[in-house]
């Protein structure tokens, strides 16, 4: 679960990250960098398919600047993968929400802390 979301960092399970954060059921990829830092890019996608995600939580800044390109999305979705797409505050509320709600479906988290 996460505990706390501020601009800029993030707390999962008693560690706080301070760099863009994947969120797998089998941990935390700590420093999740994009090939363009704004924009989420197909070249961005082999390492969270690779863990065959049901649900994909994109979290797009606290602002939401980072973009998440409708062609991406459909090729996320093309693959079975229901994309939800909010702010990085509603992205975590809605990812606690899923994960405690004892859903079976794998979920993961892709979360940009900033802007």
């Amino acid at each position: 679960m996460i505990e706390g979301y501020d601009f800029g960092r993030i707390r999962i399970k008693g560690k706080t990250y301070y760099h863009d954060v994947i969120i797998y059921p089998e941990g935390v990829d700590p420093e999740w960098w994009r090939k363009e830092g704004h924009r989420l890019s197909h070249e961005d996608l082999p390492p969270i398919l690779s863990r065959s995600p049901e649900v994909l939580i994109i979290g797009t800044g606290a602002s939401g600047v980072m973009e998440v390109p409708e062609d991406v999305r459909k090729a996320l979705e093309r693959k079975g993968i229901e994309v939800i797409v909010l702010d990085t505050k509603k992205a975590c509320e809605e990812y606690n929400r899923l994960v405690g709600s004892g859903t079976k479906k794998r979920v993961v988290a892709a979360l940009h802390l900033t802007c």
